[in-house]
């Protein structure tokens, strides 16, 4: 694989989609039963923003997120903001690490929550192993996340979160490999919430992206985007999003107080748009 998260960690896409992991994870856990969490491509558990990889896409990122102190700052926000400076209180304005999807759900999740973390690379599972040695809640796979929704589903807990977030080297190709594992996976595991990021380039990929989810029969989804760039645009990656099936009950107005927010501080010249729409339910 050619792709390395550590050249884009902190990065715009990286806060929307660790917002939304805060605040789906904040909501599931408000009730006492314990939860299962499933990260189908975790990569590794933190990353040094200080390097020369990441100092650009950071800087337009959660960098210019934590020096940004708006009043009124949406709670999704505030408590994303609280675990990434508790990763590194020695910096704790401006951050040199940053956790990923696997540090931040470790510290939303509850002592008799548990968690499966898969990567496909060697490296980065033997980072998550060193990360989470002695966790029991935790436990590492060095496989294919694809395959491990089908080995490791359904779990004996009946609640948790599902989240899916390949490379996207062919984005074609992954974005229908997403669509059809969503499928498969709530029916596998009809209790769960279902996540799965994915880039925004053109517009027209991300409509025939929803129109095979809605094709499946997929019942509750709720679609959550950040442009900073127009749609279309040539800067490469013009946005992300977050697809969310059988999101637990008020993340969806959670969302549209955060995004707006985002949408401020992330594209400060206005470019861009954000969304936080059912495209299927409520």
């Amino acid at each position: 694989m050619k792709y390395r998260h550590a050249c884009h960690a902190g990065n715009f896409a990286d806060v929307v989609k660790h917002v939304v992991l805060v605040t789906v994870l904040t909501r599931l856990a408000e009730k006492e039963r314990p939860l299962f969490y499933l990260d189908t491509h975790a990569g590794r558990a933190r990353y040094d923003l200080g390097s020369r990889d990441s100092a650009a896409e950071a800087a337009r990122g959660i960098l210019r997120l934590a020096v940004a102190v708006p009043k009124g700052m949406p709670a999704p926000i505030r408590r994303y903001l609280e675990l990434v400076r508790g990763f590194d209180p020695a910096n704790d304005t401006v951050p040199k690490i940053y956790p990923g999807s696997p540090c931040i759900a470790a510290a939303l999740l509850r002592p008799d929550d548990h968690a499966a973390l898969c990567d496909i690379e060697p490296g980065e599972a033997q980072l998550l192993a060193r990360e989470f040695y002695g966790d029991r809640r935790f436990g590492i796979h060095c496989r294919d996340g694809f395959e491990a929704l089908a080995a490791l589903l359904p779990p004996r807990e009946k609640r948790g979160l599902v989240l899916i977030d390949p490379p996207y080297e062919e984005q074609q190709t992954d974005m229908e490999r997403v669509a059809d594992a969503l499928a498969a996976t709530a029916e596998r595991w009809p209790q769960a919430v279902l996540a799965a990021w994915y880039p925004i380039k053109l517009a027209a990929v991300i409509a025939r992206f929803h129109r095979r989810l809605l094709d499946a029969g997929l019942k509750r989804v709720l679609a959550v985007e950040l442009c900073v760039h127009p749609d279309d645009s040539r800067a490469g990656l013009n946005g992300s999003g977050m697809l969310l099936v059988n999101p637990p009950w008020k993340v969806d107005g959670d969302l549209r107080a955060a995004m707006p927010a985002l949408h401020a501080i992330l594209a400060p010249e206005g470019g861009g748009r954000w969304r936080v729409d059912w495209l299927a339910g409520e």
